[in-house]
């Protein structure tokens, strides 16, 4: 199963464990979802089931590789495909300074030929798509020409899918969060990139926060990706026709099987934002002495709770609880 990529979920550090992408799968049954970036030295010299292990459910998933070692690289990828991943994504985008130590990420943009390389040793090892997510420049290069180069040499190296995040990569003075925040979109670039490799697949992401958005980008690209509005709100991917009470009620026994609920639940915290209860489903599964318990009913009862306090709120109530909307970067 490849999956497509009209919608996806972003890689998101310390968020998109295999928790969180069972849950998120709960929710939507189209997504692409991804890991976390997993570094090749991580990968070669750690534990490899700790970081590859996933649940079948979550298909169609990709695990994200950082590095920029061809041969290395290659040697992940094949231990990727062997877990039986849908695609080996490679990070180009990164920008925080642990990752540009490590000479991967957001600063390799400036040597396409490396990452070129790198990419045409992992598809040389497996049969899986090989993709890139990447930024548009670097520090103050705002020429489209550069991004332009950087997509022709790579697809060159057989890459044929490019996740791009619609802003430019500051190595030096901005912090991550900051990097997702501070430079300005331009989105008429991922436009451009399309029109000038319209064989190649080209799946938006940054800025991207309502449905609305989603529906507008998604019209003029190949596909969208959402970071942390998906994680805070991932009721904005939620398949038509599915309720909040059946993904609860599907994580239960998933749950169940889990060494700690904490685990599971931390993932969840989100699933009712916007709703008017939201406030309480957060505080039920932030109980710390009922999650010292492990006890998976805790779901049930904190959708129970929710569910019946809902059905008999009044209107002012219901305007009362409304929340703020979700400002964030991705």
């Amino acid at each position: 199963m490849t999956g497509s990529h009209r919608l996806c979920v972003a890689p998101m550090m310390d968020w998109t464990d295999r928790h969180c992408r069972y849950f998120l799968r709960q929710v939507s049954s189209e997504a692409f979802l991804y890991t976390e970036m997993i570094t090749s030295g991580a990968l070669l010299h750690g534990d490899v089931g700790r970081h590859l292990a996933f649940s079948v459910e979550e298909h169609p998933v990709g695990a994200q590789l950082g590095g920029s070692e061809p041969v290395e690289l290659s040697r992940c990828a094949r231990l990727v495909e062997s877990y039986g991943y849908d695609e080996i994504n490679l990070n180009i985008g990164c920008p925080s300074e642990r990752v540009q130590r490590g000479a991967f990420g957001a600063c390799l943009m400036a040597e396409p030929e490396l990452v070129a390389d790198c990419v045409r040793a992992m598809r040389e090892a497996v049969g899986i798509p090989v993709t890139v997510k990447h930024r548009l420049g670097i520090d103050k290069i705002e020429s489209f020409d550069f991004v332009s180069k950087f997509v022709e040499e790579i697809s060159k190296a057989g890459c044929s899918t490019f996740i791009v995040h619609a802003r430019n990569a500051v190595l030096k003075g901005l912090s991550p969060k900051e990097n997702r925040e501070v430079p300005p979109l331009k989105y008429e670039y991922v436009y451009r990139l399309k029109a000038q490799f319209p064989s190649l697949e080209f799946v938006l992401n940054g800025g991207i926060a309502t449905k609305q958005q989603m529906q507008t980008q998604d019209s003029r690209t190949d596909g969208v990706m959402l970071g942390r509005v998906a994680y805070h709100d991932p009721w904005l991917i939620a398949d038509r026709g599915k309720s909040r009470a059946q993904v609860v009620q599907a994580m239960i026994p998933y749950a169940s099987k889990q060494k700690n609920l904490r685990h599971v639940a931390r993932h969840m915290l989100g699933l009712y934002h916007g709703h008017p209860r939201a406030r309480l489903w957060r505080r039920l599964l932030s109980d710390a002495a009922r999650l010292s318990q492990n006890d998976p009913a805790l779901l049930l009862e904190a959708l129970e709770a929710v569910e019946s306090a809902a059905a008999k709120e009044t209107p002012d109530e219901r305007r009362a609880e409304a929340p703020q909307q979700i400002q964030v970067g991705q």
